[in-house]
């Protein structure tokens, strides 16, 4: 007899998540954008809708669009999606899964989240007249302030509803957390793992 605490018999009690509706797999970005709103619009029109997703990241603004569009879909139809990751949910994967509550999240087993601070790669030239190059630094430290408050928004999405707290992933950030299934699992961060 099987264990019930063991990932097949877990699996057995989510029918849906064998068959997602809407396949998500490579980088986050607006070619994933534009995979997910056809799917999601051939997809049936009643009951829950499992999404999945692979992906080692990408643009974490088009996981905030992807997400955001999860949201109104269900408040507007009332229809409960559900987040199955496979294999890697990184970065901006994490974003996306972040826009579903967490007693609708799922994992397989073996994969993993990584959780990080937002990159930034810019060169500022400042040259002209000095108060046109304040303005220009001001700019680009209001873009990074305005950057922060995104990150920390999508933080305490990720972990509303978990035993994680909003300090223990600002500090596990800047390294960047990698989480197994079965520990995202025992951190209340994903209904469960398949």
């Amino acid at each position: 007899m099987a264990d019930s605490s063991e990932p097949d018999s877990r699996a057995a009690r989510y029918p849906l998540l064998a068959s997602p509706h809407v396949v998500l797999h490579g980088a986050v970005d607006h070619v994933m954008y534009g995979a997910f709103r056809q799917q999601l619009a051939g997809a049936p029109p009643e009951g829950p809708l499992v999404i999945s997703l692979s992906t080692l990241g990408g643009d974490p603004e088009v996981a905030r669009l992807m997400a955001d569009d999860v949201r109104l879909l269900s408040e507007y139809s009332g229809r409960e999606a559900i987040f199955l990751g496979k294999v890697a949910v990184y970065s901006a994967g994490a974003t996306f899964m972040a826009g579903f509550p967490a007693e609708r999240r799922f994992l397989t087993r073996g994969t993993r989240l990584l959780v990080h601070e937002r990159q930034l790669t810019k060169t500022i030239n400042v040259s002209g007249p000095l108060r046109a190059c304040v303005t220009v630094i001001e700019a680009n430290l209001r873009e990074i302030e305005q950057s922060i408050r995104i990150e920390e928004e999508g933080f305490r999405a990720l972990v509303a509803g978990s035993r994680v707290d909003f300090d223990e992933v600002h500090r596990r950030a800047p390294v960047g957390w990698y989480i197994e299934a079965e520990e995202a699992l025992d951190l209340g961060l994903v209904l469960d793992v398949i």
